[in-house]
């Protein structure tokens, strides 16, 4: 069993609080049941279900801190995880930055859970394949592809009376497609809470146009063009951009937000008019646990509002040192933007070139953010607002803080969620000007 009631989970955490004997207790509860399916040469290769739930206690004796996981229940189990969390904090050193566990919390329920996601089938997984498969190999090419799906739950309590409890889910599916002959290939994700938002037979009519549309793709001059980022292809940038907004990282000066002479950039305008960006765990479409990671309440908060700096993520220990208040850290990014599609802006663009997405992005300067990647999955040259050609991919060298100074249009934001990024985002498609592409790559 992984999936604990608030009542179930409580009681848990109850005992464990209690069993411990430190200056102070901190556990957390988490367990899910994840689902998925992987496909590849239009074949399912993999599929099964997941059950998992993991108990994490953190004591500390002063400021000696240790921890301990386990994934048994009994009193026996709970008692002994307890323990070792014990005896490894009485052998740690003092932690100079030593935090005390936070005082109880208000975490006001977000929409996170949605019925239908915690009741998908095997048989809808095979389904999704399948809406994947057919059409592809109908249209002579080749469909690799992953759908995952979970529903989970997390608890945390403290010795000083805290207590969360929340569940939530999601699915995430990707499909690369690519013709026989590997010269064209296309690909769709799509990442949403209610699986009633997603359907794989209308998504991957994106994959196969673009893998077919991809084929005998030209060379283009690397160079600085106008792009249209699709909300797949920016989001990456944007992500690593959040790093440089650590407040203690701009103050020590190791962050573009860092201001010459001391301190950080807070308040200045550092981009252009239209860039808005916003946290608020309750965002329809978007929404994310109340707390973060140390428990902290989340709140609606802003970022960068008209392209000035409204806000920096300090830690508890840093946001003392600075006497300062600290709040949760964002778990999802809501960028606001206009009504206009992907090919709304294609439309309006005289010449440029269409991204569908960016992978291996890599950091190069962190004090700039300056970034390097690839473009992947189809890129397309634009003239007189038509898509007149495929183009060989690049690879880029671009910061997200200059990219968002260089914007001339938004369109409508799109959810964009992976493994490889702390938050859910709402991202719209960019038009931006002069986006520095440096050389040519032969991958498709």
């Amino acid at each position: 069993m992984s999936i604990y009631s608030e009542a179930q989970a409580k009681a848990i955490l109850d005992k464990v609080i209690k069993l411990s004997k430190a200056d102070e207790c901190t556990a957390t509860l988490e367990g899910s049941v994840a689902g998925n399916i992987r496909y590849a040469l239009n074949s399912v290769s993999t599929s099964g279900i997941v059950s998992n739930c993991e108990l994490a206690v953190q004591v500390a004796f002063g400021k000696k801190v240790g921890t301990a996981t386990i994934n048994e229940f009994d009193d026996a189990a709970l008692a002994r995880v307890v323990k070792r969390a014990e005896d490894l904090a009485r052998l740690a050193p003092d932690n100079p930055e030593f935090m005390p566990a936070i005082g109880k919390q208000d975490y006001p329920a977000t929409p996170t859970y949605v019925a239908a996601t915690a009741g998908i089938t095997p048989e809808y997984r095979a389904q999704v394949a399948a809406d994947s498969i057919v059409p592809s190999k109908a249209g002579k090419l080749v469909a690799a592809g992953f759908f995952s799906d979970a529903v989970r739950f997390s608890a945390l309590a403290n010795s000083k009376g805290n207590f969360g409890y929340q569940q939530s889910t999601n699915v995430d599916f990707t499909c690369t497609v690519r013709t026989e002959d590997a010269r064209g290939s296309g690909w769709v994700a799509r990442n949403v809470a209610d699986v009633g938002q997603f359907n794989a037979k209308s998504e991957i009519q994106t994959a196969i146009a673009k893998a077919q549309q991809s084929v005998d793709a030209k060379a283009l001059e690397p160079g600085k063009y106008t792009v249209i980022l699709e909300p797949a292809a920016s989001a990456g940038l944007i992500s690593f951009m959040m790093q440089g907004f650590d407040a203690r990282s701009a103050d020590e000066g190791r962050s573009f937000l860092t201001k010459k002479g001391g301190g950080n950039r807070l308040g200045e305008k550092l981009f252009d008019d239209k860039v808005t960006l916003f946290s608020d765990p309750a965002h329809p479409g978007a929404a994310v646990l109340p707390w973060d990671n140390d428990g902290l309440k989340r709140e609606k908060q802003a970022i960068i509002t008209n392209g000035k700096v409204d806000s920096l993520q300090y830690s508890r220990y840093w946001a003392k040192a600075k006497n300062t208040r600290a709040i949760g850290q964002p778990g999802n990014l809501i960028m606001v933007g206009g009504s206009k599609s992907t090919m709304d802006l294609v439309k309006s663009t005289k010449k440029g070139i269409l991204v569908t997405r960016t992978w291996y992005i890599r950091s190069v300067d962190p004090q700039t953010v300056l970034l390097t990647g690839l473009t992947r999955d189809g890129t397309f040259y634009i003239e007189n607002g038509e898509i007149k050609y495929p183009i060989k991919n690049f690879r880029w060298n671009e910061s997200p803080v200059i990219m968002l100074n260089n914007v001339d249009e938004l369109g409508k934001p799109e959810r964009v969620g992976d493994d490889e990024s702390p938050f859910i985002m709402l991202v719209p498609p960019m038009k931006i000007r002069e986006f520095t592409f440096t050389s040519l790559s032969d991958a498709v």
